[in-house]
């Protein structure tokens, strides 16, 4: 099960995103691309918040950090996937997508070269690169033509 495959099963549904910087998100997944930029809808962001209170006590002084969180109603907020820390979906969504997989649907193998029929594998055409027919040098067949 890969991750891209379990997101995109999960558009539509509910999902808590959590940033690297430690805010997270709550909200229903609209989009997915390929780097994993989201787009989520009516969102819930929290943040965490960091204070310093400062006492005054028989002209001591002493503080204490404090720690709350912020909450902002958002109704969309777009994540550029370089910035997740953590994905939660729902247990339904992993359900979906392993019925999915047995019943024959994630058959998609995208990226770059792969075996093609009459191919010898790797990127590009079979008569380029190593280990392809043909040679590593420029032309075909014929005499010194550069003169």
């Amino acid at each position: 099960m890969l991750p891209l495959g379990l997101l995109n099963a999960a558009q539509g549904h509910p999902m808590l995103v959590e940033l690297k910087n430690g805010e997270t998100l709550n909200g229903h997944l609209v989009l997915c691309d390929t780097w994993m930029n989201l787009t989520l809808r009516e969102v819930v962001q929290t943040s965490p918040v960091f204070f310093f209170l400062v006492f005054y006590n028989n002209n001591r002084e002493w503080g204490m950090l404090m720690e709350g969180d912020k909450f902002v109603r958002l109704p969309e907020v777009y994540v550029k996937g370089n910035n997740i820390k953590y994905l939660r979906v729902p247990d339904e969504i992993i359900d979906i997508v392993k019925e999915q997989q047995q019943s024959g649907g994630g058959g998609y193998r995208g990226g770059r070269g792969g075996h093609q029929r009459g191919d010898y594998g790797g990127r590009g055409g079979g008569d380029r690169g190593r280990g392809g027919r043909g040679g590593r040098g420029r032309g075909g067949r014929g005499g010194n033509r550069g003169a």
